[in-house]
């Protein structure tokens, strides 16, 4: 009878709990996870049950729409070199230039906008809702600023591109097609800093809607300005950044006008202006770690091109990059999940729950990459014709699918650490790290064993993943050494400190 007892008061914690965790009005810090862990009349087995009901059904809802806003954000430059490239090769070539030599800008940018994901993250789960619209402007003031000079860098694009061998033609119409994308310069400092003070508050669906209207909207007024105006490259151009400002806009008019942002959005401020300095210094750590990770695969395509096969080693890698590409933006969700459940849960003073928060994200993603390497093996002899015809080109990407398998699967666990990294504020520590793993150890042995040992794009690929394995082993470790209730000390005094800053000025 007793036992009977026990088993139906622990069906109805149960379901309280998780009636209590999907409920609209509570933020994820109080969704009861916390209690879940720390519930001594539970066993461990039940504990451990009950809080990954809890916490996957918050990862799948934060991950899910996150990686359909990266696919999209993806996909707009994709259908732009699609347009570009039915007009022609070289204007193929000049948006391509346009879209990826000039990803610097991207990556800095979305880098610095992480900076807004520690501290919103861990202000939320603080209950300092006020302080994550000051957040918001100063961040955005700092990647305006920061943005102005960068305006340089795509003015003088053709001169930069004859620099770097590109052919005059081609390096004069990717530097008109890149001329058209300055004000989007702009619009990626706005969108980053927004699009983290939602996810900092578990709101993704708005920002994938948004994106997907984006979508649609960029393709048929670019075919609008193609077929029917005959605008072509420039036409491209115009509306790839039109679109990425009607995102900008849809957002902006999405915090300003929702009732759900009423605590955490409450106008423009002037304390905004305060402690920019010390705020351009926390999101720089950010934006070194971002831009690190993302030309370090970059890279892996530039050295292909000094092989003694060039074309094909291009062919086979960009094939095997575009699949690593597409599997990432699931990584991508994930690391977008563990960052904004980690700094969460950190703010709010929950030490379990952060920690149990990280290795679910981990082994979920994990699993989730595992699947892919295993379709990836499988599907080695006949994935490549999905890109092209080409039997040498097959038998490249077939031979190399071992070497991409295996970066998938890392890819499945490195970016979800380094999302935890974000939500601990760890972007400096881990920035260091990405230089010592990727670029003095990566990077030199993939070029011993691919040039001097002449195992070409195995070799440079197998000394990358040397790397990428080195870097993951560390971030595992570090994670697993993890003092959480040290961290959530160290979320309060930062929060504390940039109240301080806000107060100080004010007082005096």
């Amino acid at each position: 009878m007793d036992v009977s007892n026990e088993t139906v008061e622990r069906t109805d914690l149960r379901r309280s709990l998780v009636d209590t965790a999907y409920t609209e009005e509570k933020p994820p810090s109080d969704v009861g996870l916390e209690s879940v862990l720390t519930e001594s009349s539970l066993s461990y087995r039940r504990r451990v049950y009950l809080g990954a009901c809890l916490e996957m059904r918050l990862l799948f809802r934060l991950s899910l729409p996150a990686i359909l806003v990266y696919l999209v954000n993806s996909g707009m430059s994709i259908s732009a070199r699609v347009f570009a490239g039915h007009i022609g090769s070289q204007e193929l070539a000049a948006a391509s230039i346009g879209n990826s030599c000039f990803s610097l800008v991207y990556g800095l940018l979305l880098g610095m906008g992480s900076a807004v994901e520690t501290l919103c993250g861990q202000a939320y789960g603080a209950h300092r809702y006020e302080m994550l619209g000051i957040y918001l402007q100063r961040a955005t003031i700092v990647l305006v600023l920061v943005g102005l000079p960068l305006t340089l860098l795509y003015t003088f694009s053709y001169p930069i591109l004859i620099l770097l061998g590109e052919p005059k033609t081609v390096s004069y119409m990717g530097s008109m097609y890149i001329a058209g994308l300055i004000p989007q310069i702009f619009a990626y400092a706005i969108n980053f800093t927004a699009q983290k003070f939602l996810q900092a508050q578990s709101v993704v669906a708005p920002s994938a809607y948004i994106s997907a209207a984006a979508l649609l909207l960029q393709i048929s007024l670019t075919w609008i300005s193609v077929y029917v105006m005959s605008m072509g490259l420039m036409g491209i151009s115009y509306v790839l950044t039109i679109s990425w400002w009607v995102i900008v806009g849809a957002q902006c008019f999405y915090i300003a006008a929702s009732p759900k942002f009423r605590h955490t959005w409450t106008g423009l401020s002037w304390r905004s202006l305060q402690g920019l300095w010390s705020f351009f210094k926390l999101s720089a750590g950010s934006a070194v770690m971002i831009c690190l990770e993302m030309w370090y695969s970059q890279i892996l395509v530039l050295l292909a091109g000094l092989l003694e096969d060039p074309a094909l080693s291009l062919d086979s890698l960009s094939i095997c990059m575009s699949i690593s590409a597409l599997s990432f933006m699931v990584s991508i969700g994930f690391n977008a999940a563990a960052s904004v459940r980690t700094s969460n849960e950190l703010g709010a003073g929950n030490p379990k729950s952060a920690f149990f928060s990280t290795w679910t994200a981990t082994l979920i993603s994990f699993v989730i990459s595992l699947a892919e390497a295993i379709v990836v093996i499988e599907a080695r002899d006949y994935v490549s014709y999905i890109f092209t015809a080409d039997v040498n080109v097959a038998k490249a990407v077939s031979d190399l699918c071992p070497f991409l398998a295996v970066t998938i699967i890392l890819n499945g666990i490195q970016p979800v650490l380094s999302g935890v990294a974000v939500g601990c504020g760890w972007q400096t520590y881990v920035a260091y790290v990405n230089v010592g793993c990727y670029y003095i150890v990566g990077i030199p042995v993939g070029c011993i064993l691919g040039f001097t040992f002449n195992f070409q794009a195995k070799g440079i690929w197998a000394g990358m993943i040397g790397g990428t394995l080195m870097q993951t082993l560390i971030l595992l470790y570090v994670t697993y050494r993890t003092d959480w209730d040290k961290e959530v000390e160290k979320a309060r005094k930062r929060l504390d400190m940039w109240d301080d800053k806000e107060k100080e000025p004010l007082q005096n």
